[in-house]
């Protein structure tokens, strides 16, 4: 793995060097093998660019790069440059929420600065075909942060009222909650709807595909 960058234009710069870089070119300056798809390695592709550029916080619940606040997203991309799939924030919290606000937040934490790297992901193009693209350096603007704030606190209220259950994926504008975990034996403590303590599957933020859309198109002038 490259050192660990010391300045946001060092990651950035590095960032750059790797557009249009396939994976699996990448791969090969990695020592690392590219598998023939992402179903049994879904992180593969953020693993491997985290190595180019110099990620230290591996699995741990910090930001990827630690000294610099910064948050790694690797997003999949359609031909005409619009997010293929939502994109995964962090664990959402279903027990334990006194005192939790938006400003204490792991999510607001984990969006403060992020640096996006999307790569082609079409299906009908193999992985290690796959191209990187011109990364984007981001936080969130005060309509933005506002937007989340207002999706984020609408789902927690439905939390701390029981109503775990009954949330979709269309509940929110910009940002929904999702189960997440591997399987669904995978289970967790919630409150019920009697304010009883129940057993439901781990949930996750997700950003929508129309938000990180806007992202692009406003960095990019798609």
């Amino acid at each position: 793995m490259r050192p660990t960058p010391l300045t946001e234009q060092e990651l950035l710069s590095r960032a750059h060097e790797l557009a249009g870089f396939t994976l699996d070119e990448l791969a090969v300056q990695a020592g690392m093998i590219t598998p023939p798809d992402l179903r049994r390695d879904k992180g593969w592709v953020g693993q491997l660019l985290e190595w180019h550029l110099g990620a230290s916080a591996g699995s741990k619940p910090v930001p990827d790069f630690i000294e610099l606040g910064i948050e790694l997203k690797t997003i999949p991309i359609s031909y005409t440059g619009k997010p293929l799939e939502t994109t995964f924030v962090c664990v959402a919290p279903l027990m334990g929420l006194q005192g939790v606000t938006w400003e204490n937040s792991h999510i607001r934490h984990k969006l403060a600065r992020v640096l996006w790297v999307p790569v082609e992901g079409e299906r009908d193009i193999p992985l290690g075909d796959r191209r990187v693209g011109s990364p984007l350096l981001w936080s969130p603007s005060a309509d933005e942060e506002q937007r989340l704030r207002h999706d984020w606190e609408e789902l927690m209220d439905m939390i701390v009222l029981g109503q775990v259950e009954a949330i979709t994926a269309r509940h929110g504008e910009v940002l929904q909650l999702r189960p997440k975990a591997a399987n669904g034996k995978a289970l967790t403590e919630a409150y019920g709807a009697n304010g009883q303590i129940i057993k439901t599957r781990p949930r996750g933020f997700y950003l929508k595909t129309s938000f990180t859309a806007e992202l692009l198109t406003r960095a990019f002038l798609l």
